[in-house]
């Protein structure tokens, strides 16, 4: 009598490799100004942090080494911070155009992974852009350029490193104020915005905004009861629903419809700027807004500098100065726009 048959075994198994990415742009204002620093000489972007680690971005306008003194700009990146794991990371730097994409002759593929310290110069290209292709070229603009350095990091598995037998999910806390302002479940407090109502919560909307909290439980609250909803005015209602998305959510909904201007933060933003326009602080806030595509703004200062006295203040100050210098072409319009 012949034994059954030994039954198969299988097993499986999966190699799973942990990436974080993240990005910062840098905006080089000024760049005549920083011509002539000296080579190997460097300036520091501020800190960003991408994987729970602090980078910044040194910037070298007289470019990096003898051998590029004078014709070619250097960027590098540097590790600031480590909390002592061990940290490999790729990166790549681009050129960006007036849209914000990437130049694709200047924009350095991903490098092999390089290990970096909380000590050295980091690493970068030394030959990022001759200063004479970049001078020539349509992406410096009022003597500005900007730049973007992507950061992908992976971490190593060491020997040493302890399983985890248990994973604690993300936190989903925006997830479920989220779903409380979408279903308007115990809502105290409504706006009426462009002919639109909108329920809320006001400890919600307190605990994430000071102006809310002086509006709805200050001295200056709104003596309302929630069948009288508040009256907004000069908001589109889009706008204030993404506005109370980004409160609730902390993030801004990808169904956002700002009538082409940007996004809706930025545009509440603008807003709120367009009411603190004063003679001390016109030029930088035109300078601003012409920077940033903030034309709603941009027409504000314009308003309040078709004052004579205004302008005339405004022209003797440091930032009347440095919107000459950053935005020589704004002069023209500002001038067409004030004169009687």
């Amino acid at each position: 009598m012949s034994s059954p048959a030994a039954a198969e075994a299988t097993s499986a198994s999966a190699i799973v490799a942990k990436a974080v990415t993240g990005s910062h742009v840098l905006k080089i204002d000024g760049y005549s100004l920083t011509k002539g620093l000296g080579n190997g000489e460097f300036i520091s972007s501020t800190t960003f942090v991408v994987g729970g680690h602090r980078w910044l971005i040194r910037y070298y306008p007289d470019g990096d080494g003898s051998d590029n003194a004078g014709c070619w700009i250097s960027f590098y990146l540097v590790l600031q911070h480590s909390d002592g794991t061990s940290l490999k990371a790729r990166f790549k730097f681009s050129l960006l155009d007036e849209m914000g994409e990437p130049v694709p002759s200047y924009s350095r593929n991903w490098s092999v992974r390089r290990t970096f310290k909380n000590t050295g110069r980091g690493w970068g290209y030394e030959r990022f852009i001759e200063k004479k292709a970049l001078e020539e070229s349509t992406y410096l603009k009022d003597d500005c350029f900007t730049i973007r350095c992507d950061v992908i990091i992976s971490k190593e598995f060491r020997a040493e490193d302890t399983p985890k037998f248990v994973t604690v999910p993300p936190s989903d806390l925006h997830q479920h104020l989220g779903c409380l302002l979408s279903s308007g479940e115990e809502a105290d407090v409504k706006f009426r915005v462009g002919g639109e109502t909108f329920a809320a919560h006001r400890l919600v909307l307190a605990a994430r905004s000071p102006v809310f909290t002086a509006q709805l439980f200050g001295p200056i609250r709104e003596k309302r009861t929630t069948r009288r909803p508040i009256q907004i005015d000069d908001m589109e209602p889009g706008v204030f629903s993404s506005m109370l998305h980004y409160i609730y959510t902390d993030s801004m909904p990808e169904e956002a419809d700002t009538g082409g201007e940007g996004d809706a933060l930025k545009l509440i933003c603008e807003d709120k700027l367009c009411g603190y326009i004063s003679t001390g602080t016109a030029a930088t806030t035109l300078a601003l807004a012409e920077q940033h595509g903030c034309r709603g703004l941009k027409k504000a200062c314009f308003r309040f500098l078709r004052s004579p006295g205004n302008l005339k203040t405004i022209m003797g100050s440091d930032g009347f100065q440095h919107l000459t210098s950053s935005c020589p072409s704004l002069l023209n319009e500002l001038l067409a726009n004030v004169a009687p």
